[in-house]
């Protein structure tokens, strides 16, 4: 039996993801099915390092490919990390005193504040149809880009959940395909249906309408 390409060496996943991403079935969301242009890239999370690094390869080698279908040009990818786009949405928001950040009040009360208060105020604030998705969707009219690259989904769990994402992300992020790189697995089964399970043990909720891009041809 052949092992998944998800289990396969970085080098090999590698390959498989610039021959999907440069392909004009990808670029031109063909056979989609009326599904919508959104994929899952999953990954040990242990190996986020390694993933980090070949992403920035991946960015920087599409963009420098000559691809047929985008009149010869390379791919431009636009990459949003979810952590660094919500301290930055956070250093933005003002504080309670006059000139302060919430961003420096969190990290002031963080040491003393129960976890489970942390997390609220966080997922109020950063609220996902309220604030995280119209900020998205300001870099994306903002950016000339191919493809949207949604990384930082480990270090922003749990106030901010990849299935919520995904979810209020498919009337603004629709018209180009999305790849949300996942350290975990995103399972299929006849009796449970799709599931993103976060690191490979936890249960972050389902979600049908995105591809495990290693199951993509190019």
């Amino acid at each position: 039996m052949n092992q998944k390409i998800s289990q396969q060496s970085l080098a090999k996943r590698f390959d498989h993801l610039r021959e999907v991403i440069a392909s004009p079935r990808f670029l031109q969301m063909r056979g989609l099915n009326n599904d919508l242009p959104f994929y899952i890239c999953e990954f040990r999370a242990s190996e986020a390092f390694e993933i980090q690094r070949m992403r920035r390869q991946l960015v920087n080698t599409l963009v420098g490919l000559q691809v047929e279908c985008m009149q010869g040009r390379g791919v431009k990818v636009l990459e949003i990390n979810l952590y660094d786009l919500t301290i930055d949405m956070l250093k933005a928001r003002e504080g309670s005193s006059e000139g302060g950040s919430l961003w420096a009040e969190i990290l002031a009360v963080e040491p003393e504040v129960e976890k489970e208060a942390l997390k609220e105020l966080l997922q109020n604030v950063l609220d996902i149809k309220g604030h995280l998705i119209p900020e998205i969707g300001k870099r994306l009219a903002q950016s000339d880009y191919d493809v949207l690259f949604l990384s930082g989904v480990g270090e922003v769990f749990p106030y901010i959940r990849s299935h919520n994402v995904l979810n209020n992300l498919q009337s603004t992020a629709k018209d180009k395909p999305t790849v949300m790189f996942f350290p975990g697995e995103y399972r299929h089964s006849l009796e449970q249906g799709a599931s993103l399970e976060l690191f490979g043990l936890l249960h972050d909720d389902k979600y049908y309408r995105a591809f495990n891009i290693f199951e993509i041809q190019a």
